[in-house]
């Protein structure tokens, strides 16, 4: 089977999670957010507004 596209790498709390995950394909780091039954996503991004690369990727 192929690799994951989307790779959780850090996680933070349980009931109220936060996380980041990596897009595989692009290195691209994405914050996800999750509390209860709600989830929200997005992009992190540096301070010129160009999306984060995973340094190790």
């Amino acid at each position: 089977m192929a690799e994951k596209r989307f790779e959780e790498i850090y996680t933070q709390g349980k009931l109220k999670a936060e996380k980041i995950v990596r897009d595989n394909e692009t290195g691209v780091l994405y914050l996800v957010y999750e509390e209860g039954y709600g989830v929200g996503i997005t992009v992190l991004v540096d301070k010129d507004g160009k999306p984060l690369v995973d340094e190790n990727f």
